[in-house]
């Protein structure tokens, strides 16, 4: 069986197509491909081999990987502080896996003996690269926790801390 990607369905980026070969033993019909990714389009073609070498290909066939979790978002940075508001800018994932559907904000205050307290968590539109935090405490040190979705579920997160600011 020879196979290989075609495209990623997140992205239009062309890039060099490497043929991958699997050999099945005997007379199978049927097996695994290893390695696909999630959300992308593949062509595979399967030929008989037998002691007189390899036979004649047969017709191409497409399939499409079903949607996966995205990877984390590529970076988040927290910037502005004032008395009560943060501003939050992120990065959408490397690797979609999917059609992101939203954004996941979580964070929570950070005491001065480092206990947490309670977690507050926010959905964001998936087309948003930037949220301003409203309402926090002065002088008071947050912990946040970020990811994207796509359908299938929550990618992995990143975290980051700041501080909203004593005085202005």
């Amino acid at each position: 069986v020879y196979y290989w990607k075609v495209q990623s369905l997140s992205r239009r980026s062309k890039r060099h197509v490497e043929k991958k070969i699997l050999t099945f033993r005997g007379n199978k019909t049927f097996g695994m491909l290893p390695g696909l990714e999630p959300y992308s389009s593949y062509k595979l073609n399967v030929r008989v081999v037998n002691g007189k070498g390899e036979g004649p290909a047969s017709p191409d066939k497409v399939f499409k990987t079903p949607e996966g979790v995205p990877s984390s978002p590529s970076f988040l940075k927290i910037t502005n502080p004032t008395l009560d508001s943060l501003t939050l800018e992120w990065g959408s994932p490397t690797h979609p896996n999917g059609v992101l559907t939203s954004y996941i904000l979580k964070f929570q205050p950070i005491n001065n003996t480092h206990e947490l307290g309670p977690l507050v968590e926010i959905r964001i539109p998936a087309n948003e690269s930037s949220l301003i935090l409203k309402n926090l405490n002065y002088s008071t040190r947050y912990k946040f926790y970020f990811n994207a979705q796509t359908s299938v579920g929550s990618g992995s997160q990143i975290t980051e801390e700041a501080v909203t600011i004593m005085d202005e």
